[in-house]
């Protein structure tokens, strides 16, 4: 294969991956209104997104969430690993690796698999954080604390849960609220959202064995 067709192969294959995270940000985190704050993010382009093949290792994880939260405008860094074979539990595990090295943001694993478990705000979060592929999303800590020192917005206060992994805050401030209101929604239209959710699973499966990106199982 030639120099280009590599450089293009990579580039189709790197497309379909923000291809689905976006429909994922578009489609349910935004058409749901799950996190207020996104669709601004998005719209500014404040958020960067890194893409790492096959099996990262923990220093490489690290690398590319350092080389994301270093550019000046990044409010958001994700970090996705497509081809990456891991469970819940081992993503969680990651999380806190990475964030014991990344001591200036607040970390939190997003994953393919999870079931809506409507009995608590708390247990609900895996399900609204069901991505298409494995990811970490991290937020600078001076950002969540600069929220938490003025009266929060509610986008920002839900950044500083949603996106930053600090499960704790404040009883009764405005991020419980807003979680207790995503409890709501989703609770109203759980059925609708896990239906959006296999259909860009549904995608994945089919674009990434169009491009020849590895997937989980086969």
């Amino acid at each position: 294969m030639s120099h280009r067709l590599r450089v293009r192969y990579a580039v189709t294959r790197s497309a379909e991956v923000l291809r689905l995270l976006d429909r994922y940000l578009v489609e349910v985190v935004e058409r749901y209104a799950l996190c207020p704050w996104a669709r601004t993010a998005r719209e500014r382009g404040e958020i960067a997104v890194g893409i790492l093949w096959g099996t990262p290792s923990l220093n490489t994880w690290i690398a590319e969430a350092a080389r994301l939260l270093a550019q000046p405008t990044i409010r958001v860094a994700m970090v996705v690993a497509p081809e990456l074979a891991v469970q819940r539990d081992e993503l969680a595990a990651l999380r806190d690796r990475v964030a014991a090295r990344i001591r200036s943001a607040g970390v939190a694993e997003f994953h393919p698999a999870a079931a809506p478990d409507l009995t608590t705000p708390a247990r609900l979060v895996p399900f609204l954080r069901r991505s298409p592929d494995p990811l970490l999303q991290l937020v600078p800590l001076a950002l969540i604390d600069a929220v938490r020192r003025s009266p929060p917005a509610p986008a920002l206060a839900h950044q500083a849960t949603m996106l930053s992994g600090h499960a704790a805050s404040p009883p009764g401030d405005v991020a419980d609220r807003i979680a207790i209101t995503n409890h709501a929604t989703v609770a109203a239209a759980h059925q609708e959202i896990t239906a959006k959710l296999d259909d860009i699973a549904a995608d994945r499966h089919a674009a990434y064995r169009r491009v020849g990106i590895r997937i989980t199982g086969e």
